[in-house]
Formats: structure tokens, sequence, C-alpha cells
């Protein structure tokens, strides 16, 4: 069985890498690249998956929103992604890195009894980016 949480968080970022010229990065990364960055409202799904315990439920939801908002949410909810995740530091902040960094954020405090198996970030209406884990 599986369950999937939906949260959502907004935050800035500004897609950039130093082995490039500005040049590069401007061609690469288009109006991502802007210099003053730019913000998105990100939609994050956490699915994780096992059987239902004796509570007829796969894990405690309460227990589930707690560590996301612990873990995830704290941190990258209003935040500049380049500046103010250590666990995107040195990272393009391309939202396949973020599914990255979100899945080590989790999984550095996970004790539920259900497995975590998928991060799903949704950064705009048309881009979404799946993690299976």
């Amino acid at each position: 069985m599986q369950l999937t949480s939906r949260y959502r968080f907004a935050a800035s970022h500004r897609l950039t890498t130093d082995a490039l010229s500005p040049e590069e990065n401007a061609r690469l990364y288009g109006k991502c690249n802007n210099p003053h960055g730019h913000g998105h409202d990100y939609v994050l799904d956490v699915t994780v998956e096992g059987p239902i315990d004796q509570a007829g439920q796969i894990v405690n939801r309460d227990a589930l929103n707690a560590l996301v908002a612990n873990q995830v949410l704290a941190r990258v909810d209003h935040r500049d992604l380049n500046s103010e995740v250590p666990e995107l530091a040195g990272r393009v902040t391309t939202t396949e890195n973020l599914a990255y960094a979100v899945e080590r954020m989790l999984t550095a405090r996970w004790t539920l009894p259900a497995k975590l198996v998928r991060v799903r970030i949704a950064e705009t209406a048309r881009n979404t980016f799946e993690l299976k884990i």
C-alpha cells in the first residue's frame, strides 16, 4: 500500500554554474539565470509504502507531516535555495537537484515504519520532477 502526502512551499533560486561564463550561463539557463533570481510555488509530494498496521494505516500521518515540516519545509520555505539551503551548496539549484536534497533531508531523520519510495516536486504547471527511491 502507498500513501502520498502533498505539501507546498515557496522559494527562490537562480540557475547558474561557476563552470560556465556569464554568457554561457545566460544561454543555457535563459530567464532562469536572472541575476536577481526568481521564485516558484513548489508542490512537494512524498510517497511512502508499507503494510497497513493495527490502526489501519501505513504510517501515522501526524508523524509524517512533522518529519516533512521539520526536515524539509523549515529549511526551504521562503528561502533562497542558492544561499540558504546547505544541502544545495555547490550544486545548480535545479528542481532535479532539489528532489535529491529533499530525499537526503528526509532520510537523515527517517524513523517511520513505512518506506520512503518517491519524492515528486512540481515546479510549475508544466514541469514536474519525480525521484523514485
